[in-house]
């Protein structure tokens, strides 16, 4: 690490602290003092090519493009043309290992002797505070060093910035016990670090204690504490500290004063600002441009740009020259107040004054152009923006600067915007691109959109949310229903896939991208999203479900097509009668007879009474193949519902095929439930047995149906009679003859059970 600047080369032998006339640090930039800080250098406009910073030009110099000289020799391995620091080293060291007793005897032996400058440097140059305040310790209770004042200012210092105070506190506490004497700087830095950690109480104890311990306190303590606790609005409480400040004789300079006024107006006391800037110049403190910048953004605050402009106008009448700061001030208070004209007339009188706009100025106002829709000074200011290569503090102003061109109908205007920032080097968010594609769906320029979301997928900038302006779902799902109409749902689901990743679960995004799946012939892609819908509990919409079921039929996939219907049903949707029967129809012609009856079935509980001819193939089809008791189910609970299958066709239909077995088991239903059936059924039943040689079971049959009162045709129960009696089953062939003839009464009946038992 090089420490050219800040490093310690020797002892200065004037007083360390005296350079310590001001507690604000200007070039640490503090948002609520942007533009009121008393030092100078702030209220310079900034010159870059006149004054450039010393280290930076050095770091130009040694980068700058030239002939390649070729060394003569080559250098030999290992030998370093900069040897490296011993601070630099034992910072290293510190940082790489843990701080053991074995580093600190590897330190030790590194450094024979600790002299001033080398403890400075290393406590400077330390990594971390923690590390600086290890060898701070360290190098005290070995006693290889005795720490002096210097020494204790840079830990307090260090320690302050990194908020660690209670060990701030102790160290500067324990100062006497080493033999030596306070100074107010410390007390200084120690009042200021415990008000940038917002523990105002802290401070003042502090800055009360400096009396007990008989440090005496000067302006700099008090304008310290003014900042402290003017910062947190108590304003009361530094109106009393500055009564007590007068009444100790301490005389009030024109940074108090600046402190005071900006501390007011950040309370909104507008009056006592005012107050304190008339008692300043009855001191005969005379205002200085801070102090004027303060008053006009003071009132801007309150929207009083008429007292702003007459403190400009003041300034300039007491020969003050305006800075930037105070031309940024004037415009912010003109664009509030929405007179944007006059803050535009007032840029171009600071550019005719050779003042340069910095990134404050540009980005106070071109949100007052936009808003006020003077899109083309807006971009006209954006290219000198573009041409000085100034990047506006904050990317939202590129935001509204796409907004208004976009509203203004200039989209090639608002792509501008986006190649400005990245000539700028400023990285366009997710939000920057959604503007302008929103713009152009809207305008139907559907190919230029794709061509920016292809640039948002492929370099991921949708996962980049640092900036928080994400991509909002009018943006996405016109997009996402452009893509999936026009057979790109590849693409639309790579874009829906980074922004779950970002936690969007959008229920129109997600309904678009599956029927853009279906509707390509890719359903088990929509099935894949569908899962993710239910696992995180998305609704799906029924028309999605169709348009899935469908794509599955037309890929002839009918298993997968009742298994979507499935889910379908158990999410608390309810199928039209044509998804059932087109999900049935595809099961059954692909062979698969049971699962086509589970869906009748589940269609049926569901109150459909439709597709009868569906209906009555399925449960045909179902005693063919021998599922008779599953048939007899489905028909039970069809008849439960009012659902009645023609037995009459499907008896005549098993019995045709010779399924005698399910031709006795169905019959014997009807007969067990007095359903109806035609006579003719009844005779094909038995023919079909008798031509099976089932005689028997022929028999039982007709003793059931002469039992319930059915009539059958008289040829087939003579020819049923003649066949017993041949097969020697004389008593079955008796008891049917007694039957038909009509006696046989109570006996007949009991016989007849037993046989048939």
């Amino acid at each position: 690490m090089s420490l050219i600047s800040s490093s310690k080369s020797r002892i200065s032998n004037h007083n360390f602290f005296s350079n310590l006339t001001r507690i604000t640090n200007t070039h640490q930039p503090f948002k609520a003092l942007n533009f009121f800080c008393s030092s100078s250098t702030l209220d310079k406009p900034p010159n870059e090519e006149q004054n450039p910073d010393p280290e930076s030009l050095k770091s130009a110099q040694e980068f700058q493009p030239g002939p390649v000289k070729i060394p003569e020799s080559r250098i030999p391995r290992g030998k370093h043309r900069n040897p490296e620091k011993i601070e630099d080293t034992i910072c290293r060291m510190m940082a790489n290992r843990a701080w053991t007793t074995r580093l600190q005897n590897s330190i030790r032996n590194l450094v024979p002797v600790f002299d001033h400058d080398l403890v400075y440097n290393v406590l400077h140059s330390a990594r971390n505070p923690d590390h600086a305040l290890q060898f701070f310790r360290w190098v005290e209770r070995s006693g290889l060093f005795k720490h002096d004042q210097e020494t204790h200012y840079k830990i307090i210092d260090i320690l302050g910035k990194a908020s660690k105070l209670n060990h701030a506190r102790c160290i500067l506490l324990d100062m006497p016990k080493k033999g030596l004497k306070w100074n107010e700087d410390l007390f200084v830095i120690l009042i200021d670090s415990y008000g940038k950690s917002g523990i105002v109480q802290e401070s003042v104890k502090i800055f009360r204690s400096m009396e007990e311990l008989g440090v005496p306190r000067t302006i700099k303590s008090y304008d310290v504490l003014f900042k402290v606790i003017m910062r947190k609005g108590r304003y009361m409480m530094a109106k009393r500290y500055f009564n007590k400040m007068l009444s100790e004789g301490i005389v009030p300079t024109r940074h108090t004063y600046n402190l005071m006024i900006w501390g007011f107006f950040l309370s909104s006391r507008v009056e006592t600002a005012n107050r304190f800037f008339e008692d300043m110049k009855s001191r005969e403190i005379s205002p200085d441009v801070v102090t004027y910048n303060t008053m006009i953004n003071g009132f801007n605050r309150v929207s009083k740009i008429e007292e702003a402009e007459k403190f400009f106008v003041e300034m300039k009448a007491k020969n003050i020259d305006p800075t930037v700061i105070s031309y940024t001030t004037m415009i912010k208070g003109y664009v509030k107040v929405n007179r944007v004209d006059d803050g535009l007339k007032l840029f171009e009188e600071m550019k005719g004054f050779g003042l340069k706009p910095d990134a404050f100025t540009y980005s106070t106002l071109l949100p007052g152009l936009c808003d006020a829709e003077k899109m083309a000074d807006a971009n006209n200011i954006l290219k000198e923006m573009v041409h000085r290569h100034i990047a506006p503090q904050c990317n939202s102003v590129f935001l509204r600067l796409i907004v208004g061109q976009c509203k203004s109908g200039d989209l090639d205007a608002a792509a501008d915007v986006l190649k400005s920032m990245m000539r700028l080097n400023v990285t366009p968010e997710a939000g920057h691109y959604g503007v302008l594609i929103e713009s152009l769906c809207k305008k139907g320029v559907y190919d230029e959109a794709v061509k920016l979301l292809d640039q948002l997928i492929e370099n991921e900038i949708l996962l980049n949310t640092k900036g928080g302006l994400e991509l909002e779902s009018t943006v996405y799902n016109p997009m996402i229903e452009y893509l999936c109409n026009n057979g790109m749902t590849n693409k639309a689901e790579t874009l829906f896939r980074q922004l779950m990743k970002l936690g969007v679960l959008d229920q129109v995004g997600f309904n678009t991208l599956i029927c853009g799946h279906a509707k390509e012939g890719s359903p088990d892609s929509g099935f894949e999203l569908l899962r993710i819908m239910l696992r995180r509990n998305v609704a799906c919409e029924e028309a999605t479900y169709k348009l899935l079921i469908e794509s599955y039929l037309k890929k002839n996939e009918p298993s997968d097509a009742k298994t979507t219907l499935d889910s379908m049903i158990e999410n608390g949707h309810r199928p039209d009668s044509l998804v059932y029967r087109s999900v049935m129809e595809s099961l059954f012609e692909d062979g698969r007879v049971q699962t086509a009856s589970r869906v009748m079935k589940t269609m049926v509980e569901m109150g459909v009474k439709e597709h009868m001819d569906l209906v009555s193939k399925i449960l045909e089809a179902l005693l063919l193949r021998g599922h008779v008791e599953e048939a007899l189910g489905r028909i039970d609970l069809m008849m439960n519902v009012g659902f009645a299958p023609d037995f009459d066709s499907l008896l005549s239909v098993v019995c045709e095929k010779g399924k005698t077995i399910a031709a006795v088991k169905l019959l014997d239903y009807v007969l067990e439930r007095d359903y109806s059936v035609e006579f003719s059924s009844y005779d094909k039943v038995l023919d079909a047995l008798l031509a099976a040689g089932k005689t028997l079971n022929a028999y039982s049959i007709l003793c059931k149906i002469k039992e319930k009162g059915g009539v059958t045709d008289k040829s087939s129960s003579d020819e049923l009679i003649k066949i017993l009696n041949e097969q020697g089953n004389t008593k079955q062939a008796d008891i049917l003859s007694r039957m038909i003839k009509g006696s046989g009464g109570k006996k007949v009946k009991k016989q007849v059970s037993a046989v048939a038992v």
